[in-house]
């Protein structure tokens, strides 16, 4: 058995591994899911959030677990892993990335999201900052296409009910990473090969970057946990963990 500590992405909170968990479940592991701060069910006013929080929350969580575990990031998640295993690398026996973004040392997600291959926004506008410029949210029209475009209408409304403004700091803080520490934690990247949201060539330079051990693809959207569980789940499970 396996256990897995999955971190989800922006705007998201552990209700979005709804499908995943027991999938994962049925296939002999364990799955640990939480709230990052001011994200799902956490009370954190935005105010008050920093990335350091982000990974204060994952490590304490990993902390509880019996064994070391494998730590799951989708999206904005993968910054949050990232800086968890530089923290706790001896805790960690295998980073996987979800569609997701994979920092260099010293880089934010800002940063990455502001340079090429990073594509200009076209189409419906899918995120709206804050006037107060701490957080970003989610347009309704935009992010159907860039999240959910291959989810069920169902899937969708429980999702548009239950997302939640995201910290900006989360996104726009440097990540520092050694390769003493989060070097030695193995990688593995799952590429979504439909995703319109972190596109397939971004993933791509992801790895070429910063280079995984394992990959894997699934011919989904952003949101594969949604739209293909059982898959997800396989795969996360046939990586080799050590």
């Amino acid at each position: 058995m396996t256990t897995f500590v999955l971190v989800h992405g922006s705007f998201h909170g552990a209700w979005c591994w709804f499908k995943l968990v027991p999938a994962l479940e049925a296939l002999g592991h364990n799955a640990v899911t939480l709230d990052l701060p001011a994200q799902g069910e956490d009370k954190t006013p935005i105010a008050d959030v920093t990335y350091e929080m982000n990974v204060d929350r994952v490590a304490g969580i990993i902390g509880q677990q019996s064994e070391p575990v494998v730590l799951v990031g989708h999206s904005l998640g993968g910054a949050t892993i990232t800086g968890t295993a530089e923290r706790i690398p001896e805790q960690i026996k295998l980073l996987v990335y979800l569609t997701a973004f994979i920092p260099m040392d010293g880089e934010s997600v800002n940063k990455i999201t502001s340079s090429p291959p990073w594509p200009p926004e076209t189409g419906a506008r899918a995120f709206v900052r804050s006037a107060d410029g701490l957080s970003v949210s989610v347009a309704p029209d935009g992010v159907r296409e860039r999240f959910y475009h291959d989810c069920s209408e169902e899937d969708f409304a429980y999702c548009m009910a239950r997302l939640k403004p995201q910290p900006f700091i989360v996104r726009d803080t440097p990540i520092h990473t050694s390769p003493e520490r989060f070097g030695q934690v193995p990688r593995s990247y799952i590429h979504c090969s439909e995703d319109k949201s972190i596109l397939p060539a971004v993933q791509r330079m992801f790895v070429e970057r910063m280079p995984c051990q394992q990959e894997a693809s699934l011919p989904t959207g952003h949101s594969a946990f949604l739209v293909a569980p059982a898959e997800l789940a396989k795969t996360l499970s046939d990586f080799e963990v050590g």
